[in-house]
């Protein structure tokens, strides 16, 4: 099963949306997908499901449990002050040593406001999952301007809407 994941604790986020766009292609592409949202993270999680408290935090455990479960992930990443939002990485720690990304498979999206669609967020996220020894596809898709290139659930850009497909695609046979 493949898991995209909303990369950000804000209410009602276009990672959120664009999550669901991508598990519309996977559907089309006749492949189950679940949506994790870093929106339902605990409030607490920071101190109540990390270091020492590893494992004792129920909500977020339910989380981590869906998140091992999948074989591969796809990110989606909003660019926050030049990287990837802060709440991801506090995720990411939270799952535990040695990680469970160890040997699986990602896929990268990118997302911002600004001209780069995230390149900055990518590139620092994929330095993270190679040092987990997680695979990372090495097609990584970027929607910049996303006021004018994503709207009501589709993207306007033609060549970054056939990129989306690729790496879809790619992940699948990845």
């Amino acid at each position: 099963m493949i898991l995209i994941i909303a990369t950000t604790n804000r209410k009602q986020s276009k990672t959120y949306n664009l999550a669901l766009y991508y598990q519309d292609l996977l559907v089309e592409l006749g492949v189950e997908s679940d949506i994790l949202t870093l929106e339902n993270l605990p409030v607490d999680f920071a101190f109540s499901a990390l270091y020492e408290n590893n494992g004792k935090n129920e909500a977020f455990n339910v989380l981590r449990e869906k998140f091992e479960q999948a074989s591969k992930y796809v990110y989606i990443i909003p660019e926050y002050n030049g990287s990837f939002p802060g709440v991801l990485k506090t995720f990411i720690d939270g799952l535990g040593w040695p990680s469970p990304l160890k040997n699986k498979k990602a896929a990268l999206v990118g997302i911002s406001d600004g001209s780069l669609g995230g390149a900055h967020a990518l590139s620092h996220f994929t330095d993270i999952l190679h040092y987990l020894h997680c695979n990372v596809l090495s097609l990584q898709v970027r929607i910049p301007y996303m006021k004018k290139n994503y709207i009501e659930h589709q993207i306007q850009d033609e060549f970054i809407d056939k990129l989306m497909h690729e790496q879809a695609e790619a992940l699948i046979d990845f």
